[in-house]
């Protein structure tokens, strides 16, 4: 990697959304010559992917809360219908049906505490939870 693609993965790190174009303006590159770099940047593993930060007061963000929910439902709820409800959620990246003393794991992010307050409340008052067991991640999965 050299003084280029340094610029480049950094005007990226600002704006995934750059055209080849505004990119080979910005470090004094042809836009094919952008485009190139950018595909062997990728190629190479060097940029993983691109994403939209969401500014909203439950929406994940790059600082936020990553958090692992242990949910153990209402007798009487059905255990389909808190899928469903989980996988309309925002905040819940990924829900598993588990063995032992809890139903579900759930994988959630939040932006702050505040956020994961309210996601806890709703698992009990819309998702017919009767007791969660909260783990919050110290360390980002990547």
């Amino acid at each position: 990697m050299d003084p280029i693609d340094r610029q480049i993965i950094e005007v990226l790190r600002h704006d995934g959304r750059a055209s080849f174009s505004a990119l080979g303006r910005l470090v004094g590159l042809g836009t094919n010559s952008a485009a190139a770099r950018v595909r062997r940047l990728e190629r190479d593993g060097v940029i993983l992917g691109y994403r939209a930060v969401i500014s909203t007061d439950d929406a994940p963000s790059p600082a936020g809360i990553e958090a692992f929910i242990d949910v153990r439902l209402h007798p009487d709820r059905d255990s389909e219908e808190f899928l469903r409800w989980a996988q309309r959620e925002a905040m819940v990246r990924d829900a598993v049906h588990v063995t032992g003393p809890y139903d579900y794991l759930l994988q959630v992010s939040v932006a702050d505490t505040a956020g994961l307050d309210r996601l806890l409340r709703r698992l009990k008052s819309d998702a017919g939870a009767a007791q969660t067991q909260t783990r919050i991640a110290l360390r980002p999965d990547h």
